[in-house]
């Protein structure tokens, strides 16, 4: 007994990190399938115990509530599910009732109440007990009706969700392949939880109601399955189900799972609930689960394999990850030969060799994954050189989990980072030149330092002739360099990489040296800080970056090329002029923080991210909300603006010092 309890601490600690990895970090440090595993191990020692321990994960549903939005407590606990792999199980389970079988969708469950015929609030289910208020997010959700014909109060169910063919859309639109979503589910729960609603609306956000939880004074005939038709009757897009019985729940899996290939709403598995409302709510619950429905998990198709190699995958920011080459299998209909270990933790605990013997399988039935490791020979050796630049590598341990990164600063992978920011939007602003188009002229050699840049027409020949190029994006190519050629100093400033000089620390600095570049690069920490708003970490970074011989010469060759014009400076010091201010929250004057951030700079102003002591005033519409910004610029006496209080006081003091 003794033994066992010890092992479920141990799978109790081991769970909690991954949990907390997942949901509150978007990140990953084991698979799913181990950690499935492991979950349970863990739930089948806590019913032979007969104990289950505090901080249990088969006790806790969902992610810790870690943001600024409002939260909220829920009425009643949202619990998550009781699952099973097998289809007899489910069967088992209904005995003689009929049930609906339905997707269990892969996104984040959202609640909604309509009174009076309007969506007049919206909730995440958060850790279960306490959730965020999303509402303004929600009412940019592609589907959700904002009015219904219904106007008694309706509280229901659902999941927001990101379809396949959106995040994919998504994610060609981004050339950093770093700054790629890894699934829909992160790309969903970091869009629904926005501050800012015009984020969310871009992002094409779904809702699929899946529980009717009330509505006033409609008889449903003691039917969830009425209860879907009427929440489609008022508007609503309801999860896909199909009413299934004992003797039919069976063929109604396969048919599912058959058509999980072509399914664009992401999934990870199914739920099956009673139709009969009363019986389902006479069962009751258990602590973590309600007995009224069940999920089922796809039981994963795994095949024995010999893995071959690891391969050492570099990225742009100097992150090279394992990737595991194995002989082809077939995998739910299709060949696979590959999959990520996704970092050294994951692959040193599977102890992968060489010509080890391995299990794969698809996670959700898509994703190549290692379940296992059969042989265990731990021969893999860590590579102790840059793949790509022969640079020594190095591992670093991020909170639980150890990384292996090249060293080497002028690595081929992590100049294609440094210069894809170089020609970005807010810095040179050079149309053209994507991520992999700079990836091809670095690797033709064309590109080496800065200046380089605007020295491509000594290449047009080889230019033209190179794959998805021609004269005509050659001459575009030559218009924008020409028009990124006249450009202003913080816009360079910026583009050189300085760690932490954005492009507003860099107006600082321009205004604060008056935009004498030799006296900026001269400059003592002591000079550096007397800016507003630049630190010491800031300006010991700037310092480094300018004692460097090599970062000087660049930027010497950047002038020799460049034409730097001076920006139109407001007359005087500006209404702003020593004050900053921190934006948080969603907007409505403005399209983004970016939009109110200019205004506030060309005013003599200064954004910062963070409330602290230096901080003139938070602009936040949500005056009265318990947001942390909003405790903290309480407790300082900071004052706290609306969009509305802040277009009043530019209005009322333009072309005065506050």
């Amino acid at each position: 007994m003794e033994k066992k309890i010890l092992r479920m601490k141990e799978l109790i600690e081991v769970l909690s990190k991954a949990g907390r990895a997942y949901y509150q970090e978007d990140r990953e440090i084991m698979s799913n399938y181990e950690y499935d595993r492991l979950y349970d191990e863990l739930s089948a020692l806590e019913k032979e115990t007969g104990t289950i321990l505090s901080g249990s994960p088969t006790q806790k549903v969902g992610y810790q509530v870690l943001s600024e939005l409002p939260k909220e407590r829920h009425e009643s606990p949202m619990l998550s599910l009781d699952k099973t792999k097998s289809a007899d199980d489910l069967a088992d389970w209904l005995d003689g009732q009929e049930g609906l079988l339905s997707w269990k969708l892969d996104g984040l469950t959202i609640v909604l109440t309509y009174e009076g015929g309007n969506l007049v609030k919206a909730v995440t289910r958060g850790n279960g007990e306490v959730g965020e208020v999303i509402t303004p997010n929600a009412r940019v959700f592609a589907n959700i009706p904002l009015s219904i014909g219904y106007k008694g109060q309706l509280i229901l169910r659902g999941e927001a969700i990101i379809k396949y063919s959106d995040f994919n859309r998504i994610n060609e639109e981004i050339e950093d392949v770093d700054a790629k979503y890894k699934n829909p589910r992160n790309l969903c729960s970091g869009s629904v939880r926005q501050l800012n609603s015009q984020i969310t609306a871009g992002r094409n956000v779904n809702f699929l109601a899946f529980m009717l939880v009330n509505a006033e004074n409609v008889d449903f005939e003691n039917s969830r399955e009425k209860q879907f038709i009427w929440l489609k009757n008022q508007g609503f897009d309801v999860v896909e189900y199909v009413r299934v019985n004992r003797d039919t729940v069976k063929d109604a899996v396969q048919d599912f799972a058959s058509r999980i290939g072509e399914n664009d709403i992401p999934s990870d598995g199914l739920v099956l609930l009673y139709d009969d409302i009363a019986y389902g709510d006479s069962l009751g619950r258990t602590a973590k689960f309600p007995r009224n429905s069940i999920a089922f998990k796809w039981a994963d198709e795994v095949r024995e394999t010999r893995l071959d190699h690891i391969e050492w995958s570099p990225s742009r920011t100097g992150l090279i990850n394992p990737v595991a080459v194995f002989d082809p299998v077939e995998l739910e209909g299709t060949t696979v030969s590959r999959a990520s270990v996704h970092n050294i933790s994951i692959m040193e605990a599977l102890e992968l060799g060489e010509g080890d013997r391995i299990t794969v399988y698809k996670a959700n039935m898509i994703i190549p994954q290692i379940a296992d490791n059969l042989t265990r020979s731990a021969s893999v050796k860590i590579p102790e050189k840059c793949p790509v630049c022969g640079g020594k590598t190095e591992i670093k341990q991020m909170e639980e989990v150890r990384m292996l990164y090249c060293t080497n600063p002028d690595c081929q992978a992590k100049k294609i980072k440094s210069f894809t920011l170089f020609v970005s939007r807010d810095a040179l602003n050079v149309d053209g030149l994507s991520e992999a188009t700079l990836e091809k002229f670095i690797a033709a050699g064309f590109i080496h330092e800065f200046a380089d840049i605007f020295h491509l027409d000594r290449h047009r020949e080889e230019i033209v002739e190179m794959e998805g190029f021609g004269q005509k994006s050659y001459d575009n190519l030559m218009s924008s360099l020409e028009r990124a050629s006249h450009t202003t100093l913080p816009r360079l400033i910026y583009g050189l990489g300085i760690t932490g000089i954005g492009l507003a620390n860099a107006k600082v600095l321009c205004r604060r040296f008056h935009e004498d570049l030799d006296a900026m690069r001269k400059a003592d920490v002591e000079e550096l800080t007397s800016a507003e708003g630049i630190g010491e970490v800031l300006a010991k970074a700037w310092r480094d970056y300018f004692d460097q011989e090599k970062n000087n010469l660049q930027l010497d060759h950047l002038l020799q090329v460049l034409d730097i014009q001076k920006e139109s400076v407001p007359e005087g010091e500006g209404i702003f002029q020593g004050k900053t201010f921190v934006i948080t929250g969603s907007l409505t004057h403005f399209s983004n923080r970016k939009e109110l951030q200019n205004l506030i700079e060309s005013l003599g102003g200064k954004a910062a991210g963070s409330v602290s002591s230096k901080t003139s005033y938070l602009i936040n519409n949500d005056t009265a909300s318990n947001s942390s910004k909003n405790k903290k610029a309480k407790e300082l006496g900071i004052p706290i603006l609306s969009e509305e209080d802040f277009l009043t006081m530019v209005k009322e003091n333009e072309g005065e010092n506050l």
